[in-house]
């Protein structure tokens, strides 16, 4: 039996095998508004990924003559591995690398998917339901958003990387929910939040930028949902459960910075460059060490700063795991910037862009059903 640590009505829950308890007629009459609001915005923020108002991705980009993001910004060029290409080279490794990146995030966009259904399965509370089912609709819009992207661009995207393969599978296929939420809603979408936003910040094709300004007028909600979560249950924890909670977000933290992204699941890109994956492997880790990490970790978007604040934010950590993550930023700074996270702002911009093109839509419509009618 899983242990679904609650304290809020909203998240109980029941056992995926356990349909016979959504038939039971109390339960269609205690439905919690408290994502009410979130529901509703659903309307203000949609986007069709196959509708040009939205997003054209016909948009041309010349893969050979510039980088999706900038060289610098790969790790494997900063590096020895720079000195063995020529320029045309780097900018070709440098888009395969973004290849296999950009496909991890689709994979993340369907792992998100495919948990928000399963959380539709257990969740008792009809708001809470309906939020999860929701959620499935808009991450779903991610995977053909990103697909799309990616076949404009490559074609097929490359397979799953181990490490968020494993990661997915887990959250996924766990019964319990304190997982699901913590692991998917915090962790996962705070990665994700902190990667849209440095490829919105740095990235050289404009529609790759408008694709993560819409999904992040999305993922701001899903990740509001989270905080929710831990708004209602976090201070009611006991000190074991606080304990098992905690310890879990820190391993899965630990498994993330070090296995997320390393050279040994993209060595069939290296390969095309004549480049053995271990050599790779190794001048990486000669230019880029943990100074360097710690470095990059004082950056508002990178994806582990801002992972490591949302589980702040959120109560999970205490002074027992504060000395962990204090190793790679200042805890005292993060403390000081609040609880906004960046892609916020981004969030809130394209989400007057979203408004104002739903608005114009819904005019158009309502005046072809007049015409229609008449």
């Amino acid at each position: 039996m899983a242990q679904q640590i609650t304290y809020d009505k909203a998240y109980d829950a029941v056992g995926p095998e356990d349909f016979p308890a959504m038939l039971e007629v109390p339960r269609y009459g205690r439905r919690t508004n408290a994502f009410d609001g979130i529901i509703s915005a659903t309307h203000d923020h949609f986007w069709d990924p196959f509708d040009k108002n939205y997003i054209d991705f016909d948009q041309s980009f010349d893969l050979t003559a510039t980088p999706i993001m900038p060289l610098s910004s790969i790790v494997e060029l900063r590096s020895a591995v720079a000195e063995r290409l020529d320029g045309g080279q780097q900018i070709q490794l440098a888009n395969d690398v973004m290849h296999w990146s950009i496909s991890n995030l689709l994979h993340g966009e369907q792992g998100a998917l495919s948990l928000s259904a399963s959380l539709c399965h257990i969740l008792l509370d009809p708001g809470a339901q309906e939020y999860a089912a929701n959620q499935a609709r808009e991450e779903a819009r991610h995977v053909a958003g990103f697909t799309r992207y990616i076949a404009k661009r490559w074609g097929d995207p490359l397979p799953v990387g181990k490490t968020i393969a494993t990661v997915l599978a887990d959250l996924v296929s766990t019964p319990e929910v304190y997982k699901k939420i913590v692991g998917m809603q915090m962790l996962v979408e705070g990665i994700a939040m902190g990667a849209f936003a440095s490829l919105n910040a740095k990235t050289n094709d404009p529609v790759l930028r408008r694709l993560v300004q819409l999904v992040m007028s999305d993922e701001a909600f899903h990740h509001r949902f989270g905080r929710l979560w831990a708004a209602k249950t976090i201070r009611h924890l006991n000190e074991e459960e606080h304990r098992k909670v905690e310890d879990w977000a820190a391993q899965l933290f630990q498994m993330l910075l070090f296995n997320l992204i390393n050279t040994e699941q993209k060595q069939g890109i290296y390969a095309k460059y004549g480049l053995d994956w271990e050599w790779v492997r190794d001048a990486v880790r000669e230019s880029f060490g943990d100074d360097q990490r710690r470095e990059e970790l004082k950056e508002s978007t990178n994806i582990f700063r801002v992972l490591i604040k949302t589980l702040l934010q959120a109560g999970i950590i205490t002074s027992r795991t504060a000395p962990l993550y204090a190793v790679w930023v200042d805890m005292d700074e993060l403390k000081a910037e609040g609880e906004g996270i960046p892609g916020d702002i981004v969030a809130d911009e394209m989400l007057v862009v979203l408004r104002e093109i739903n608005s114009r839509r819904r005019r158009i419509g309502s005046k072809d059903i007049a015409a229609a009618a008449s």
